[in-house]
């Protein structure tokens, strides 16, 4: 049975940010690993580790994509779970769209479910939403 979903507000604020070039053509994107810690405050809290793949298309536009995992709670559920992102960079801009992994849910967090995103401005800490329910 699946419960009413909920939209859940909040923000992260990064504590590590560590780029990594693993693919430098001397033409093209140059392709990154970026390891980031962050933690989040609202009705998300917690803390997460994440890994980026980024393309680096221009000085000031980007494409990437990231897997994390969030321990803490949600909705006074506490666990841990797997969110999956995408997003861009454009100009000084980061924004994105997120998704839970469905099953990744330990704890009081199994079988959460949800699709949110999130906006900042680079270097700054991002605004982030997350609409979610249980199954």
């Amino acid at each position: 049975m699946t419960q009413e979903r909920r939209h859940g507000t909040g923000r992260i604020t990064v504590r590590t940010y560590e780029p990594t070039p693993y693919d430098q053509p001397p033409e093209g994107p140059v392709l990154s690993r970026i390891h980031v810690e962050e933690e989040f405050s609202g009705d998300i809290e917690g803390t997460g580790v994440v890994e980026f793949l980024q393309a680096q298309v221009s000085e000031d536009a980007a494409s990437f994509v990231g897997l994390e995992r969030l321990s803490g709670s949600v909705g006074g559920r506490s666990g841990t779970f797997l969110l999956q992102d995408q997003g861009t960079l454009r100009g000084t801009t980061v924004s994105g769209d997120w998704f839970v992994v469905p099953g990744s849910g330990t704890g009081e967090l199994a079988g959460l479910r949800g699709e949110g995103g999130f906006n900042a401005e680079l270097g700054q800490g991002a605004d982030i939403t997350l609409d979610y329910w249980f199954e």
